[in-house]
């Protein structure tokens, strides 16, 4: 591990104790924790994040459990129908974890259009009923004001001819 990446080292002997990433020395080794004239050293990353495990339940994240398909049809058919551009993904918008995906997420962005999108990921009974609902085998999949527009390569190429942008300004009018 990079010691510029440290935020803090912790020593141990017989007495544990603070040290700054400005007291650490420039090469650290750990040796048998039975020796009193050792030390262990711990590294925190400062991206770490620590979270109690005594939280309360109300505090964990939630996320509505789909039981089957037709459940699953009904809550892409009222997605479609409430957003006026909506977006099925993988990943987030800020995280794409596709690159066609992130492609698709990207020309929206140019087009400066507002959307909801669904990480299909999280809910696998969506991601296989879009793709009932659409009749299309792919993910991402967009619509604009309840009708499938398509995926990546369709969405991709309306950008660049303009028909994309020409589309979300009817829809917005």
């Amino acid at each position: 591990m990079m010691l510029s990446r440290l935020r803090t080292v912790v020593a141990r002997s017989t007495a544990p104790r603070s040290i700054f990433l400005s007291q650490a020395p420039k090469t650290l080794s750990c040796t048998s924790a039975t020796n009193p004239n050792t030390y262990e050293y711990k590294y925190t990353n400062p991206n770490t994040r620590f979270f109690s495990d005594d939280s309360h339940n109300d505090f964990a994240p939630k996320r509505k459990v789909i039981e089957d398909d037709d459940e699953a049809q009904k809550i892409i058919h009222d997605h479609v129908q409430n957003n006026r551009i909506m977006l099925y993904m993988k990943g987030n918008p800020s995280m794409p974890m596709c690159g066609f995906s992130a492609r698709v997420v990207k020309v929206l962005q140019d087009e400066g259009v507002d959307f909801s999108s669904v990480n299909v990921l999280d809910y696998p009974a969506v991601r296989e009923g879009v793709k009932k609902y659409s009749e299309w085998p792919t993910i991402p999949q967009l619509y604009v004001d309840g009708e499938f527009i398509g995926g990546c390569d369709i969405v991709t190429s309306m950008h660049e001819s303009g028909e994309l942008k020409e589309l979300v300004k009817e829809k917005e009018s």
